[in-house]
């Protein structure tokens, strides 16, 4: 009788210990698909990793109908969550980003760049890719 209450109560334990780690994320908002347009601080899936697009901190692009020199570019801080671990990075549009063995890229950002009105927080929207 000893033996088999021991052995229901390691059994369950065994069988959490087996189970990998899987990222931890703290957001109010459900984790997007792989693939998915996302606005800030709106998680999404990419792989055994889960990106969140945290703030724009550069949006430098050349607006639409306008003649530029420099086609400018965008970066946006974004929160890598892998398992065990986390970082922030500054990822930049169109460059691919290594962190621990995982390669991320920003390779959408919407609206498109415009002269006026300018683009709110609320109205950009992000697309990541795994490389």
């Amino acid at each position: 009788m000893k033996h088999a209450l021991l052995l229901a109560a390691i059994l369950p334990l065994s069988a959490c210990a087996i189970v990998p780690n899987s990222p931890i994320v703290d957001s109010q908002h459900e984790v997007a698909q792989q693939g998915s347009l996302v606005g800030l601080l709106r998680p999404v899936q990419l792989g055994r990793v889960v990106v969140t697009p945290m703030r724009v901190t550069e949006d430098s692009r050349c607006p639409q109908n306008v003649q530029c020199v420099h086609a400018g570019r965008v970066v946006v801080e974004t929160r890598i969550d892998g398992p065990g671990w986390r970082q922030t990075q500054p990822l930049v549009l169109g460059e691919p980003h290594s962190v621990r063995d995982v390669r991320v890229t920003l390779v959408e950002v919407q609206p498109a760049m415009r002269v006026d009105p300018r683009i709110t927080s609320a109205q950009y929207r992000f697309r990541f890719s795994p490389d």
